[in-house]
């Protein structure tokens, strides 16, 4: 249970109490990290290193983008929660990825190759560079762009399989290849830095990113040494680009910061299922019910093909008092509004149109959903000096989320199945979907909080206390029959120190968390993943 310290030093030591329904069979959805790029304005959900199949739900609609890191002036890791100032899904912490700014001082650039080998597998490269050029006293203009190739090293081997009930025999000749597992990626960013004079700045931003997948990742048992035998085409295309604007100026002796973007995603994806279906049909003959239109069996061969579209519009405002202050404000507005068109395609070709899902070429199921997620937040910290060594800061967040998910999922019904649960119930609201069969939202408005108190020993050592929460938003299960799941929260009590001895650091801290609200995913009917609020967990460590 570490994990909930993950932005903490590596090799903390945490005990950790989990009381929770039925943990024997779910898997506990980890904290998740909130993840900033700075001067693009880029948001995104980082989770944590855990293997568990995991919902439509990751915090940020969009995923975890898979960013080429490049050109950064640094990245912060900062411990969580922390909720009060970067808002929901930073209850483990926040990296905050800070891009280098464009540059009015002078023309510079760098150009960086890579060529590397992959053990038992292929060749594979990077090529990055940048370019920093002044327009004029006041305007500059940074360009960067990468391409990355990373070298396959899982071979997919030839095999056959024969269907029990059929007896029709599936090769994946066609699908043969050595390091088939093989990735490219490219893209870009351009900033564009304009002072209009000594106290306001404008930074327009523009990023995005092509990055194509091939194969699975996975070896297979009973095979030889990173090799698989897959009998259907895999890999992703991921695609997406976000316009960013970020205005930073002064009223008075206040600092104001406006920061606000819109991203567009979309990904392609394409998953082998025949091993379900080929043990369907072994073990239950499942290959029975799948026939033509004049009754005669079909290969029960099965793929998934995926198609996924995502829009996010995000704005902030912020205002800060002088910091030189004794007591020092920060305050300000926070807006989001997410969507997150979904679109799974399990497809058997050539199967009768009595079992076909109603507009779709030979799909057995269908999902066709829109989900929104829309929140707010006012918030605020303030810091005052009480001595020149101790100071108490407080902070407040009010929060208010709305998610809904509409669509259909599931079989033909009536056709192939007689479960009520993908019985159309209305009109398609969704374009594509043969009618509705789910529509459901929650929303909850609700605080967080954080105290501090920071007493300084000397200009090299300190001691804090820290009291802060945490939270992750409710959201919808795509199964339609299936409740809404609420939020879960974090609350962290922690004592710790930060120490100077000339060359030698010594940091760290005794920390008790308390979970509440556990959001554990299953994986329930029809393998799609359900999530449910059960149980809590304590973590108790030490770490330094």
């Amino acid at each position: 249970m570490s994990y909930c310290r993950f932005c903490r030093t590596a090799g903390a030591l945490g005990v950790a109490t989990v009381l929770a329904a039925q943990a024997s069979v779910a898997q506990v959805r980890p904290p998740s990290i909130s993840c900033a790029v700075n001067d693009s304005n880029l948001h995104l959900d980082l989770f944590l290193p855990m293997t568990f199949e995991g919902p439509v739900d990751k915090g940020g609609l969009q995923g975890s983008l898979d960013i080429h890191a490049y050109d950064l002036a640094r990245v912060e890791a900062l411990a969580g929660p922390q909720g009060t100032l970067y808002g929901a899904s930073s209850m483990a912490g926040t990296l905050k990825l800070v891009t280098n700014k464009p540059d009015t001082s002078g023309t510079y650039g760098e150009l960086s190759l890579e060529g590397n080998s992959v053990a038992h597998g292929g060749m594979g490269g990077i090529a990055e560079g940048f370019l920093n050029l002044p327009v004029s006293s006041s305007i500059a203009l940074r360009a960067v762009g990468w391409y990355r190739k990373d070298a396959g090293y899982i071979d997919n081997i030839a095999g056959s399989r024969v269907y029990a009930t059929s007896g029709i025999v599936h090769n994946n000749a066609a699908f043969v290849e050595k390091n088939y597992n093989d990735a490219e990626t490219y893209g870009g960013r351009l900033a564009l830095g304009i002072d209009l004079d000594e106290n306001w700045t404008i930074r327009p931003t523009l990023m995005g990113q092509y990055q194509k997948s091939n194969g699975s990742y996975a070896q297979e048992r009973n095979l030889g040494k990173y090799q698989t035998m897959q009998f259907n085409p895999e890999g992703s295309v991921d695609k997406w680009w976000q316009a960013g604007l970020t205005i930073e100026g002064k009223i008075g002796n206040f600092d104001l910061t406006y920061a606000g973007g819109y991203l567009r995603r979309k990904d392609r994806t394409q998953s082998d299922y025949s091993d379900y279906a080929y043990f369907y049909d072994a073990l239950s003959g499942y290959g029975a019910y799948f026939t033509d239109n004049n009754g005669n069996y079909v290969s029960p061969n099965q793929y998934i093909q995926g198609k996924d579209s995502y829009k996010k519009y995000f704005q902030e405002f912020r205002i800060a008092s002088p910091q030189e202050n004794r007591f020092r404000v920060i305050a300000g507005l926070f807006w989001q509004q997410q969507a997150h068109n979904i679109e799974q395609n399990y497809i058997i070709d050539n199967i009768a149109d009595a079992i076909t899902v109603p507009g779709t070429a030979s799909d057995i199921w269908f999902t066709k959903q829109l989900r929104k997620d829309r929140d707010s937040a006012v918030f605020g910290e303030a810091s005052y000096d009480v001595t020149d060594k101790l100071t108490l800061t407080g902070g407040l967040r009010l929060y208010k989320y709305d998610n809904s998910l509409e669509g259909f999922f599931g079989f033909n019904n009536p056709g192939y199945s007689s479960n009520p649960v993908y019985l159309c119930q209305g009109p398609a609201t969704v374009a594509g979907a043969p009618c509705n069969n789910v529509n459901k939202s929650t929303k909850d408005t609700d605080f967080i909080h954080k105290a501090n108190a920071t007493y300084k020993i000397d200009d090299d050592k300190l001691v804090y206390v820290t009291w802060s929460k945490g939270f992750r938003p409710g959201g919808i299960n795509r199964r339609g029959s299936l409740p809404p799941y609420a939020a879960d929260s974090l609350n962290n009590y922690e004592f710790g120190w930060k120490t100077s001895w000339g060359r030698f650091r010594w940091n760290g801290a005794i920390y008790h968390l308390a979970w509440d609200g556990i959001q554990l995913s299953f994986i329930g009917a029809n393998g799609l993943s359900e999530v449910r609020n059960a149980g809590k967990a304590r973590v108790r460590g030490i770490e330094s």
